[in-house]
């Protein structure tokens, strides 16, 4: 007599050997005659343009993670803004202590400096510059 788990394992053992068999009976029937064309990288119907190997600026994962985060807590707020009414001032006060801290994370990314695009670039000290001021001093 086979447990709960045993069950579950059962099941996770066929579904195993599912994928297994679908993926090499796949690559069995599939047809695969490569050209030039299709090894292309592809780029939304473009011609590509250089080699696939550039650097992107790190900016657009920054602003992409930054976006990601507070497009996230921006859905939170929804089912808030539907019950707070019930929780009273509990539910209230917790809402406005969710968005104070969104506020303060936003508040701290402009003035880190990653929401501008173009930022100034940092002068390094020039060791002359910092003899002259040593011996003024």
């Amino acid at each position: 007599m086979l447990t709960e788990f045993g069950k579950i394992l059962i099941f996770i053992i066929f579904a195993a050997i599912f994928v297994i068999i679908t993926l090499f009976v796949a690559k069995i029937i599939s047809p695969n005659r490569p050209t030039h064309e299709k090894l292309k990288i592809y780029e939304c119907g473009e011609n590509p343009e250089g080699s696939p190997w550039i650097k992107f600026n790190i900016r657009f994962y920054v602003v992409a993670l930054i976006f990601l985060i507070f497009d996230v807590e921006v859905v939170l707020l929804f089912p808030w803004a539907l019950i707070y009414k019930d929780y009273g001032i509990y539910g209230f006060l917790s809402g406005i202590i969710f968005l104070l801290l969104l506020i303060l994370g936003m508040a701290y990314e402009w003035r880190k400096g990653d929401l501008e695009w173009a930022r100034p670039q940092p002068k390094p000290p020039i060791l002359d510059e910092l003899l002259k001021n040593k011996n003024q001093v």
